[in-house]
């Protein structure tokens, strides 16, 4: 009994860690406008900025994929949900570009570190549990991302101070972090604490995860302006499609645990590409608004059970550490959401944006193509 009640409390803390970095996250969008114009910055020194941003992130998991491997995932965990709740405040009271990007750094370092460690975290529990269950934690962080835009977008629509929105958000936060801390486990791993280059199965979860978020940030940064392209819709209706895709995500990954349970990962991550290409050629092919947004639905529900496979892959394979495997792959998956979008635009420039979009399903197809090692390589 005592066993099963610490396993649903670290279950909990996981749902919860993920639910924050979700919530964190999107809080920030909304509040970037006004960001900019605090620190005076045009669009290429805002743009330079947000790199700061990435850099925090991708600069901190390989760290923290040694510090988790030598004494477990509860303290990366601690220290990057209330890094969060600290920066999140801190990110709209800055008043020079040099402020802003160094709170940019700290809230990128703090959002890389609790990605890695929850994900670390996440596989722990499934271990314990023996079943699959990252799917429906990172259904959370969807849910918590839907939360934090939608909280935000609604304070500032009320005439609230952003300042008085950041700091809702944080306390939002702050409450789940001190829930969480009281399930998460408290792991000793006995990995060796050394960095390691990914080799083996572990590039291929890399670069497939790479490619799952780099569709993720495709769709969120050039998906209203393909179908506004195709005349399929009014510009004011093109964020609809991210809204559709979005929601289809978390549909997908509230089930997929279920799904994963009953057909197994080979025929999800097969039945997952499959989808995915198709909702991508519904969109091109589209001559009617409607068709175009059920084919962002579909690249959402295709697209969300992908990267959880993925982690719970690099989680149990053998040829490196599993906290240095997830960081891995939490960093080439982050390197593709933020190199990613630059690379379709500069698609598009070369050719048009359309195909650029065809691209992206002809690198899905490795999704479905690569299934078997994925699986009996792990």
């Amino acid at each position: 009994m005592a066993q099963y009640l610490s396993t649903k409390k670290a279950r909990l803390a996981t749902r919860l860690s993920f639910f924050t970095a979700g919530f964190v996250m999107a809080c920030c969008a909304p509040f970037f406008p006004f960001i900019k114009l605090s620190v005076g910055a045009d669009e290429r020194q805002f743009g330079l900025l947000l790199l700061c941003f990435g850099l925090g992130s991708i600069i901190t998991m390989p760290a923290v994929g040694v510090v988790c491997a030598r004494y477990g995932a509860r303290s990366m965990v601690l220290l990057g949900g209330f890094g969060l709740v600290v920066f999140l405040p801190a990110l709209v009271v800055a008043q020079t570009s040099f402020m802003l990007g160094s709170m940019l750094f700290l809230f990128g370092a703090s959002l890389g570190t609790i990605d890695v460690a929850m994900n670390v975290h996440g596989v722990e529990v499934e271990s314990l549990e023996k079943r699959s269950l990252m799917s429906s934690f990172h259904a959370q962080f969807s849910i918590g991302a839907l939360c934090g835009a939608g909280l935000m977008t609604l304070s500032i629509s009320l005439n609230i101070s952003i300042i008085t929105a950041a700091l809702v958000g944080a306390c939002v936060a702050l409450v789940a972090m001190v829930v969480a801390s009281r399930g998460l486990l408290d792991s000793r791993a006995q990995e060796p604490p050394a960095l390691a280059l990914p080799h083996g199965i572990v590039l291929l979860l890399g670069l497939l995860a790479a490619i799952a978020f780099l569709v993720e940030g495709a769709v969120l940064d050039w998906g209203a302006i393909l179908i506004i392209d195709q005349q399929l819709t009014a510009p004011k209706n093109a964020g609809v499609g991210y809204i559709l895709f979005s929601v289809a995500m978390v549909i997908g990954r509230l089930t997929g645990s279920k799904v994963v349970g009953l057909w197994g990962e080979f025929w999800v991550l097969i039945t997952s590409g499959m989808i995915t290409i198709f909702g991508i050629a519904t969109v091109l092919l589209a001559t009617l608004e409607f068709f175009a947004l059920m084919g962002f639905a579909l690249i959402g529900l295709g697209a969300a059970n992908i990267v959880p496979i993925l982690f719970s892959a690099a989680g149990r394979q053998t040829v490196m550490p599993a906290s240095l495997a997830i960081a891995a792959v939490t960093t080439t998956g982050y390197a593709g959401v933020l190199v990613g979008p630059a690379m379709v635009g500069f698609a598009a420039d070369l050719t048009s944006l359309s195909t650029a979009f065809w691209l992206l399903a002809g690198l899905i197809t490795l999704v479905p193509a690569t299934a078997y090692l994925v699986v009996n390589k792990t």
